[in-house]
C-alpha cells in the first residue's frame, strides 16, 4: 500500500504526538502511529457504565439510530479519583443536553490526551448483553470509535 503525502502527514503528526506516551521512544511512537491509522482508529469500551442511573440512560439510546447519538469526550482535571480522567459525555439530536456516560478507560487517557487535534469526533455505539456480575440480568455497555 502506497501511502499518500496527506497520509505521511496525519501518521507522523500521530506519531509525534505519542512519542511522550512511550518514553520519548519515537520509533515505537511511529509504530503505534502506524497501528492506529491502519486500523481506522481505536475504539474503546466505555468505563463506569453501571453508576448512577447510567444503565437506563443507555437503555434509552438503544431507541435512537446511532447517527442521532453524539459522544463528547471532556477532561476533568477536577476528578478526585484520577485528575487525568476523560469523561464520555453522550447526546442525542434535538436533546436537552450531555449526560456522562461514563469514563475512557485509565489505560487509555494518556493516548487520548496525546492524540487531541489528530483525532475525529467518536462514534458511540450501545451494547448489551449479561456478563460478569450482572450475568442475570441485561446490562448496556458503550464503545466509542474514534477515527484518524
Amino acid at each position: 500500500m502506497t501511502a499518500t503525502k496527506e497520509t505521511k502527514s496525519k501518521i507522523f503528526s500521530l506519531a509525534n504526538k505519542l512519542t511522550a506516551t512511550n518514553g520519548g521512544d519515537k520509533s515505537a511512537a511511529f509504530t503505534q502511529a502506524w497501528a492506529i491509522y491502519k486500523a481506522g482508529g481505536l475504539e474503546l469500551q466505555i468505563k463506569g457504565v453501571t453508576f448512577g442511573r447510567r444503565q437506563e440512560a443507555l437503555k434509552r439510546l438503544t431507541t435512537y439510530k446511532p447517527e442521532q447519538i453524539r459522544a463528547v469526550i471532556v477532561p476533568e482535571p477536577e476528578n478526585k479519583k484520577d485528575p487525568a480522567a476523560l469523561a464520555v459525555m453522550v447526546g442525542v439530536q434535538n436533546g436537552r443536553g450531555l449526560f456522562k456516560i461514563g469514563y475512557v478507560p485509565a489505560e487509555q487517557t494518556a493516548l487520548l490526551s496525546a492524540m487531541r487535534g489528530v483525532i475525529h469526533f467518536p462514534a458511540f455505539r450501545v451494547i448489551c448483553g449479561t456478563w460478569g456480575k450482572y450475568n442475570s440480568q441485561k446490562t448496556y455497555g458503550g464503545r466509542l470509535a474514534l477515527a484518524v
